[in-house]
């Protein structure tokens, strides 16, 4: 996985962990937005002090600052420029669509995960992310169909599966496969922005392009910030596992238990995971 794929992530990672206590937002010119309690700049950095931490943003990458005026605990995709932040909802309803009865055989979990690692691997994704796409997608429905059409787990619209080589858009493994390339291409035409990749997933990448950013779409904005919720959720359990792994062995071999500082340096996670929770 490139570095600046890795940062991209990991900034949706540790945004996602920031309170509702911060009083301002940083506005990205990406469409993203960061709450904080207070900022300094230093040349082209500028320092955002978020609970638990702080953040090094380059300055040219940010738009403009606002008053946080939302009780959000996630990222908030926003209008571009200098528009006020919009308050989204990202529900965890299963999403709109109409699951068709197919006599083929219906994977199971364990199966479509190994689908997922595969594809992941093959185009140097985080598993992690393409799970919550899929989740957000089609709630791990491989016989799903939208009411625009959209088909099987990651929801591939008919030309987008012909595009990509798929002859079947239920068979699990060929959608998964085709759907992680088309994430994947997006995150390359974005420059491995994935607040940008989302939003052209979901919403086309023509409407990123006329809005510069996430379109002003309810629809597009809950889904981003679903998917970013997800993801978060998904590596403070990863954190948390690994975590209570260290303790037990360090237990049974007779070790000092290390506590959620050298725990959380030991992983290589930011320090604010560990204080999320």
């Amino acid at each position: 996985m490139s570095l600046s794929r890795t940062f991209w992530i990991a900034l949706l990672l540790v945004t996602g962990q920031v309170c509702a206590s911060a009083a301002e937002l940083a506005i990205l010119r990406n469409g993203a937005s960061i709450p904080f309690l207070r900022k300094e700049q230093a040349g082209s950095i500028t320092r955002l002090y978020i609970p638990g931490g702080h953040m090094d943003i380059p300055t040219s990458e940010i738009a403009s600052f606002d008053k946080d005026d939302s009780t959000l605990d996630y990222v908030t995709p926003d209008t571009p420029a200098a528009a006020a932040p919009a308050a989204v909802t990202a529900p965890k309803a299963v999403p709109e669509v109409a699951p068709v009865a197919l006599a083929s055989h219906k994977p199971t979990r364990e199966e479509i995960d190994e689908f997922v690692r595969e594809a992941a691997s093959k185009y140097q994704l985080d598993p992690d992310f393409v799970a919550s796409v899929i989740d957000a997608e089609s709630n791990y429905n491989p016989h799903a169909i939208s009411r625009k059409g959209a088909q099987g787990l990651m929801q591939l619209m008919p030309k987008t599966a012909t595009r990509l080589g798929v002859k079947d858009a239920f068979d699990p493994q060929a959608n998964v496969e085709a759907g992680t390339a088309h994430l994947n291409d997006l995150l390359n035409q974005y420059h491995n922005d994935p607040i940008k990749a989302l939003a052209a997933y979901n919403a086309g990448s023509h409407r990123v392009q006329q809005y510069h950013g996430v379109p002003p779409y309810r629809e597009t904005r809950a889904y981003v910030a679903r998917i970013v919720r997800d993801f978060n959720a998904r590596k403070r359990a990863e954190f948390k596992a690994s975590a209570a792994t260290g303790r037990k062995a360090a237990s049974r071999a007779g070790k000092p238990v290390p506590n959620s500082k050298t725990a959380s340096k030991a992983a290589g996670t930011p320090q604010e995971e560990a204080n999320a929770d």
